[in-house]
Order: C-alpha cells, then structure tokens, then sequence
C-alpha cells in the first residue's frame, strides 16, 4: 500500500469529491470478519434465527465501504439506506486500532478516529484488514507528510542552496 501515489480505485456512486482531492486507499471490512456471526448463526440457524444473524452480518459487511483520500476520511455503511461520514484531516486529533481475538487470527481489526471539540470516537472503520497500515497511512496524512514527494524536497533544498550562495556572495562584496 503506497500512500505516495493514488491507488487505481473504483468509482463510489457514494463519494462527492473536490476537484484537487484524489482516493488514496479504499477498503471494506475483512471477508474473515464473517466468522464470529458464522460461529453463532450456524448452531443457531436450527432455531431460524442463525440465518438472520448470517444474512445481517453479510448484508452489513458488503454495504460498508471506507475511503481515505488526500483530503479525509470517509465511512459509507447502510442496508437499506444509506449513511456517509466524512471527518477531514485537519479535525483529526487521534487515531488509534485494535484486534480482538478473530482479528488477530484473520488479519482484521478496528481502526478508531477520533476529532478535535468531538467526545470519542467520531468515526471507525470495523473489522479492516491491517489495521495498522491503515492507521500509519492516515497518521502520514493528517502530518501532512504523504505529499513530499523526494523530488519536491531535492527542488526546495536546491533552491534554498542558491538562496544561501547569493547570500553568501552579497556578503563578500
């Protein structure tokens, strides 16, 4: 997962996003994030109500969507309507994640993000694969690091270089 160059990504229908703004990871919650309503669902589908815990819990996971662009996060879930989030960058004042027990086997865990003047947790995203990574890749963009590319840096220091050497000539004279 690069956060130096915008994946290729599908179009959201869902999504609005600003003329400068880009998608720089999309994601949904884990396949194996099924096996805890399997566990339960399937001693219980003798008494019918294990299907619905399947069928809800697969319903939930396939209508949940999450997004990081260049500009914010945002979290679509919703069966039969439909509930976008969107905290930016610069509200963000602590992102944290965990795994439980299946996460930790499967690969999956929460990553929790919470905002500046908000009480909590603002906005999850459940059950994602490699949490960390994703915490680590919003972590880079509410610094503001994910946009110096090494050649911006080499071009800010080469004119801060030739900044300095007429400096240093008008000096001399």
């Amino acid at each position: 997962m690069s956060d130096a160059e915008p994946e290729s990504v599908p179009a959201f229908d869902w999504l609005t996003l600003d003329d400068d703004e880009s998608v720089v990871w999309s994601g949904k919650p884990h396949d194996s994030s099924l096996v805890p309503a399997l566990v339960i669902g399937i001693p219980l589908s003798i008494l019918v109500v294990g299907l619905f815990i399947i069928v809800g819990a697969y319903l939930q996971r396939e209508n949940t969507e999450y997004v990081v662009t260049t500009d914010a996060v945002y979290h679509k879930s919703g069966v039969l309507s439909r509930s976008v989030q969107r905290v930016e960058f610069g509200k963000i004042q602590n992102i944290s994640y965990s795994q439980g027990f299946f996460g930790q086997r499967f690969g999956y865990g929460d990553v929790e993000i919470s905002t500046a003047g908000g009480s909590g947790v603002e906005l999850s995203f459940w059950s994602v694969p490699d949490p960390k990574d994703v915490q680590e890749l919003i972590n880079k963009r509410v610094k503001g690091g994910a946009d110096d590319a090494p050649e911006d840096k080499a071009a800010v220091l080469d004119e801060i270089l030739t900044e300095l050497r007429a400096i240093r000539a008008a000096v001399e004279e």
